[in-house]
């Protein structure tokens, strides 16, 4: 008779865990505790003008060497999300209201930083009409009314599928777009319930054609059950859907209430993704265990900027 496969629950859905459970973390996935004085500046400053960073809301690796050079991805729209993704470490629940002052706090954090390179993402908030669409418009807006200088990425949610929402960013003149596919087709329904495969792609293809100037981005997580195959064709479509910048990240699961790590990737395979990833005509990659979506944020836009010139 055949062993019984185990069962979690994760945030109370009943999820079939495949093979036995790992053990420590690999060293390549070790870093430093943050507390660095570029690091405690940043604090500072967020917990002052009461700002949300996805650094920490979603309990990043990078945080320390982030925050220490000064570069970190702020979240709008408050700290509560209306989804529950199997892997993201984000409270999830009923949002408070908005604040209509935020995007103008956020620019005097800008401002105060003297970025040159900020990254704007929010919670998903389909309780709202355009689900936070305006907020990131008006936060845009805010951004070059203080710091004509600086360049803007958006991180932004799939608006139910929305194109009036989507256009309604564009229109406001963010860098790059960014929205994450985060998985693979298969996995969708356990990882990220709230989200479609199919409507992430559409609207990395809707925002390449409505403004073609606009770079689009998205990220990949690795670790979760996919097959190598699956990563394939996932890198394959969104290839095919204009993407042109990819980030491609091992997952590193934030608590026992979410989804286990299936196994964790070693260096020489994330070389091996960005190779395959750059053959099929991204224009810029980064690949690697610990690359999160706003990792090295800036150098990847420079480097986009050089493949135009």
């Amino acid at each position: 008779m055949s062993a019984a496969v185990p069962v979690t629950l994760i945030r109370g859905r009943p999820v079939r865990v495949a093979g036995p459970r790992l053990g420590g973390k690999p060293s390549w996935l070790r870093v430093r505790a943050p507390g660095s004085p570029g690091y405690l500046r940043l604090a500072r400053l967020t917990r002052d003008l009461a700002l949300n960073t996805v650094c920490r809301e979603a309990s990043c690796p990078n945080i320390g060497e982030c925050w220490q050079h000064g570069t970190a991805t702020f979240m709008i729209l408050g700290s509560v999300c209306t989804r529950s993704c199997g892997y993201c470490n984000v409270v999830h629940g009923a949002p408070g209201s908005v604040d209509p002052t935020e995007p103008d706090r956020l620019a005097e954090a800008v401002a105060s930083l003297g970025l040159e390179y900020v990254v704007v993402t929010s919670v998903d908030r389909d309780d709202l009409p355009d689900g936070g669409a305006s907020v990131f418009a008006a936060t845009i807006r805010a951004v070059r009314r203080r710091m004509k200088s600086c360049r803007i990425e958006v991180l932004i949610p799939d608006f139910a599928g929305r194109d009036r929402d989507l256009e309604c960013v564009l229109d406001a003149g963010p860098d790059v777009l960014n929205h994450n596919l985060e998985t693979v087709e298969r996995l969708y329904r356990t990882a990220r319930p709230g989200g479609r495969y199919r409507r992430a792609l559409r609207l990395l293809d809707r925002a390449r054609r409505y403004r073609p100037s606009t770079p689009t981005k998205s990220g990949v997580m690795v670790g979760l059950g996919e097959s190598r195959e699956e990563i394939l064709a996932a890198l394959a479509d969104l290839r095919g859907a204009g993407c042109a910048i990819l980030t491609i990240g091992q997952y590193l699961r934030p608590s026992d209430a979410h989804l286990p790590v299936a196994r964790y990737y070693h260096p020489d395979e994330f070389a091996e993704l960005r190779e395959h990833a750059l053959g099929l005509g991204f224009r810029h990659v980064e690949s690697g265990p610990l690359v999160r979506s706003s990792y090295h944020a800036h150098e990847q836009a420079d480097a986009l900027d050089r493949c135009v010139s």
